[in-house]
């Protein structure tokens, strides 16, 4: 039985975010989209246009410098059960791959498997590539839809119910979208024209 669908771990190793080759002098010509009917390379949002219009594609966004995925975008095609997810800017997203995790020394209540990163909640990894390397070391979870019990699918929605909209809880980093300027509105004014006294004679 087939554990991992055939274009996860391709998407895994694919290096997102160069400059098409093609639309390399337009606005949007970062390549952050993946085709899952193809399963080649990373694309920009022209190369979907015109190459991919009708295919199951999906974007990969950026937080702190790592791959991130919306979960709205692969839920339907994984289980993704066990994997921890966090909020950033009201999108709910997950990691692609492990990130190096510098030893604090503190005392952290949950870890992951495979990396040892700390996690927010009592999951099993920090990110899909994670998950990969537990299914083929253990063989006791699967990415097939298939695959999710009650139990999992109940966790999950606590899970997600309890932290809300809460953004990521980590050190620094880049949100996927740019932040909002601080209004200028509420500044005050001074009221009236100054006077000066006048000389004393």
């Amino acid at each position: 039985m087939q554990l991992v669908p055939p274009w996860l771990e391709k998407l895994l190793g694919t290096a997102f975010f160069s400059v098409c080759r093609t639309h390399g002098a337009a606005a949007r010509s970062e390549c952050n989209m993946y085709c899952l009917d193809c399963n080649t390379d990373a694309f920009c949002f022209y190369c979907r246009s015109s190459r991919h219009k009708d295919h199951q594609v999906i974007q990969i966004r950026r937080s702190s410098y790592h791959d991130v995925v919306r979960v709205s975008e692969v839920e339907h095609l994984l289980n993704i059960g066990g994997v921890q997810t966090y909020v950033i800017n009201s999108a709910r997203v997950m990691f692609l791959n492990e990130r190096p995790q510098p030893k604090s020394g503190k005392a952290v209540s949950h870890i992951c498997e495979i990396c040892g990163r700390s996690l927010l909640d009592a999951l099993r990894f920090c990110s899909l590539g994670c998950k990969v390397v537990g299914i083929k070391r253990n063989g006791n979870t699967s990415f097939m839809l298939e695959e999710i019990s009650s139990s999992t699918t109940r966790m999950i929605s606590s899970s997600s119910t309890r932290r809300g909209d809460d953004e990521l809880r980590e050190g620094s980093q880049q949100d996927i979208y740019p932040p909002t300027p601080p209004s200028t509105s509420s500044t005050r004014r001074r009221k009236g024209i100054p006077h000066r006294a006048p000389f004393g004679s």
